[in-house]
């Protein structure tokens, strides 16, 4: 079915649409992180989502790289060094600066989800 709708889309779209698959990994205790579009395909950019369980954090951490957040589903917390924290609901966008402290926790009581559009790590190289 997958592949119907991929090829659909192409002949549809040509070459220059792409439809990937994620690609999902674990990152910790109720963290799921899931490559929507990596740099397979991403040449400047790359999307991925994740789903926090309730009560599931990323704990404080940095990048030197912006993030945009988009929040899908759910109730969060988004915390940075600079800002302290806030919290998030459905519908909700952060910009979150490059090389700052930040940190995620799930405070719902269903997941959390949000998209996360990242810079391709290839730009920095």
């Amino acid at each position: 079915m997958e592949s119907d709708r991929r090829k659909f889309l192409q002949s549809f779209w040509g070459e220059n649409m792409i439809v990937a698959k994620g690609r999902e990994e674990e990152k910790g205790k109720g963290v799921k992180l899931i490559w929507l579009i990596d740099e397979t395909y991403g040449k400047n950019f790359v999307m991925r989502k994740f789903v926090l369980k309730p009560g599931a954090k990323i704990e404080k951490h940095k990048h030197p790289w912006e993030h945009e957040i988009y929040v899908l589903k759910g109730k969060g917390i988004i915390g940075d060094e600079e800002s302290g924290e806030i919290e998030v609901t459905e519908g909700t966008a952060v910009y979150i600066k490059p090389s700052i402290v930040h940190w995620y926790q799930n405070i719902g009581e269903e997941d959390w989800e949000f998209l996360c559009i990242i810079p391709a790590r290839k730009v920095f190289k």
